[in-house]
């Protein structure tokens, strides 16, 4: 029989009949396997290492399922490699830095021949990059990573979820639509359906040489000014995040959100037989004025991986349980229970996967897309701060954008030559 149980060093550790319970020392000829997960993914985590253990019956395993978010997993793993996870679920944005801190290993031989083939190409490439010269493959993606907009449709309709006016005119003080806008994930896609963004040039061994951002020339701030008079609007939930967007679509405070696939479950048990999704809505530039237009919102698409840790010390048995972790059938399993679409071509083009709602919005969304590929580490923190400063503003009335702009995109930019 097979156990899991809360071990007493903090973590989920997955112990068969002949293993060990809890964080003992390992028994002779037993592998021990760390696996950091996300914490929605952990249950599921737990269920493909049981999985994987049963098919290996030669073997015998020890997994310590952790949890760490995926959107600052390289911060954890750099800060004590030697001793990070054996196997970690982290965003393709995050490989420069990986790379660079020798934490991820290459993939190569007949592994990297079956994950090439079985994943699409886009997929493929977000884990693809370039070091001392030589292009390698450095993960194996699971799932596309991007956000659309989930919708009540007893109360917005197809046509009203078009355009960010068209929802704002169903909502009220206390039915808002919901937008991140402190998280420069979400944030940045005001400005790059303006086509603004970032260079980044890397060295040989990708750190980061030169960073330039134009998000404060005159077509930013008018996009910061549009991105303003939205979150000022008291029918705009601006200080939005996971837990207040499925906190109100189940007490109906929130009828309209911008998020992604992860809070697909919850979003659905709450809003019923009136959950809908689509892509996201377009927004008004320079609104009443002759140089007003819609502007579509354009989204990051990244992908989330399974990386290997090069200080493994079980390094063969750790590539195993990524390629299981990330095969075809658990990338279905992960659909069925989480909605993650798939990135293994024969698994997305499953019946139910193509039927999916969500499947369908982020297949549209994926046309109005910024590949996460070549993102500045330094753009999180002050597009955080810039919003920020929008919502703190909208309560006293006054926000300095030229000033808030600027230092935010000072921020940003950076150069070691």
């Amino acid at each position: 029989m097979n156990k899991f149980v809360k071990c007493g060093c903090g973590v989920l550790a997955f112990c068969t009949a002949f293993g060990f319970v809890g964080c003992k020392k390992a028994e002779t000829g037993e592998i021990k396997l760390t696996v950091w997960v996300s914490e929605a993914d952990r249950e599921f985590a737990l269920e493909v290492a049981e999985e994987f253990q049963e098919k290996r019956p030669d073997k015998k395993y020890r997994f310590v399922i952790d949890i760490q978010g995926e959107n600052d997993v390289a911060t954890r793993v750099l800060n004590d490699v030697e001793n990070a996870a054996d196997v970690y679920s982290c965003l393709n944005d995050q490989l420069p830095k990986l790379i660079n801190g020798d934490a991820l290993t290459r993939i190569a031989g007949d592994r990297l021949n079956r994950v090439k083939e079985a994943n699409s190409e886009d997929s493929m490439d977000s884990v693809t990059a370039t070091v001392g010269g030589e292009s390698g493959v450095y993960g194996m993606p699971y799932t596309d990573n991007t956000f659309f907009l989930y919708y009540n449709k007893s109360v917005l309709s197809a046509e009203d979820v078009k355009s960010l006016d068209g929802i704002l005119a169903k909502c009220s003080e206390n039915r808002q639509f919901a937008f991140p806008m402190s998280d420069g994930w979400y944030m940045t896609s005001f400005y790059f359906g303006k086509g603004l963004g970032y260079k980044v040039e890397y060295d040989k061994d990708l750190a980061e040489t030169s960073i330039e951002c134009d998000f404060d020339n005159d077509m930013g701030k008018q996009v910061t000014s549009a991105m303003w008079n939205y979150t000022k609007d008291k029918r705009f939930k601006a200080d939005a995040n996971d837990s207040k967007i499925t906190a109100g679509f189940n007490d109906g405070t929130i009828i309209a959100a911008a998020t992604g696939i992860w809070n697909r479950t919850t979003i659905e048990k709450y809003l019923g037989d009136s959950f809908a999704a689509a892509k996201l809505p377009t927004y008004t530039l320079n609104k009443g004025t002759d140089k007003e237009e819609q502007v579509q919102l354009v989204s990051f698409a990244g992908y989330k991986l399974m990386g290997v840790n090069n200080y493994s010390k079980n390094k063969t048995d750790a590539l195993d349980f990524a390629e299981f972790y990330t095969n075809k059938e658990n990338q279905l399993e992960h659909f069925e229970e989480r909605g993650y679409v798939p990135t293994d071509l024969d698994a997305r083009a499953n019946p139910k996967v193509q039927a999916d709602v969500c499947a369908k919005a982020i297949t549209e969304q994926l046309q109005f897309t910024k590949t996460q590929k070549g993102v500045p580490s330094t753009l999180w923190i002050p597009m955080e701060g810039l919003g920020s400063a929008m919502i703190t503003g909208a309560q006293s009335g006054t926000f300095d954008l030229a000033g808030q702009l600027k230092a935010c995109v000072n921020a940003i930019e950076k150069t070691t030559k």
